[in-house]
């Protein structure tokens, strides 16, 4: 069974002098504790305010903050490839949706996009808001799916704004209905290794996804022309609605990437054994 999860703004356990302390938790986490009815003896995962990760057990929860002890210090999982969405604005709550499930999928960061054909509109004030509000629904889906940090959610931005962000990415594929059918994800991603000369769990890909009208050719062009590993890739011969495509396209690159790192591991694997044998004749 998995332990509950929660992220520390401004903690570090390591620098914790006693051995029971307060876990210091937003208002919004210690009443998610007390929902969750933490009693003592019970163990929670806990993410501090410098990505450590720890287990531990809950003392008393008698004050307003429980007092836990560390249970273990986690061990880190090595490098992990970082996968961006850049969600074209949707209406209603499909942002959210996507949101949501990329979240739980380990998708590492969000990019909300403003396009041409996007029917939302937002001002100053509102774009603000509804990044808060972006920002608390993956906070919530991480913490429900145990994942190792909260996803950061940019202010939404335009495509040329996101082209700033996105010039240093180990590659940057653009989903689009207009794509090749031969441009697949796969061979997109590995030529973006190769360029970039990195290997899979070192990878920061970003993948963008346009609103319910698609994206213009015009934003195509200048996202293709931001990075020069760009490439057109396409989700296969379906028209996929966007709050669909900004789960799939993620998670695509996600299996994709777990595959090429695992097929690499594996290749060392047998390149040592064989040194080994060669080295016993």
């Amino acid at each position: 069974m998995s332990l509950p999860h929660f992220y520390l703004e401004d903690q570090v356990l390591a620098d914790e002098a006693d051995g029971v302390f307060p876990l210091r938790l937003s208002p919004g986490d210690a009443k998610h504790a007390r929902v969750l009815r933490l009693a003592p003896g019970e163990h929670v995962a806990v993410v501090d305010a410098v990505r450590d990760y720890f287990e531990c057990e809950v003392v008393d929860f008698s004050d307003a903050m429980p007092l836990v002890r560390i249970a273990q210090r986690l061990d880190d999982e090595g490098g992990r490839p970082t996968v961006v969405l850049v969600q074209g604005l949707a209406k209603g709550d499909k942002m959210d949706a996507v949101v949501r499930h990329a979240t739980e999928l380990g998708v590492a960061g969000f990019v909300p996009l403003a396009c041409e054909r996007s029917i939302v509109k937002l001002d100053a004030k509102k774009a603000a808001a509804r990044a808060e509000r972006w920002r608390a629904v993956a906070k919530s889906a991480a913490m429900q799916s145990g994942q190792r940090a909260v996803p950061e959610v940019a202010e939404p931005t335009t495509v040329e704004g996101a082209c700033g962000l996105l010039a240093n990415a180990t590659a940057l594929l653009v989903c689009w209905e207009e794509a090749p059918r031969t441009a697949h994800i796969d061979e997109a991603i590995a030529q973006g290794l190769m360029r970039a000369g990195a290997a899979p769990e070192d990878a920061r890909i970003a993948v963008v996804v346009g609103p319910e009208g698609g994206l213009a050719e015009r934003e195509v062009e200048a996202l293709l022309g931001c990075n020069p590993r760009s490439s057109l890739v396409t989700l296969g011969p379906s028209i996929l609605r966007t709050e669909t495509a900004g789960v799939v396209a993620p998670t695509l690159v996600l299996y994709e990437l777990a595959r090429m790192a695992r097929c690499g591991a594996e290749a060392g694997e047998r390149l040592h054994g064989t040194g080994e044998m060669r080295g016993v004749r």
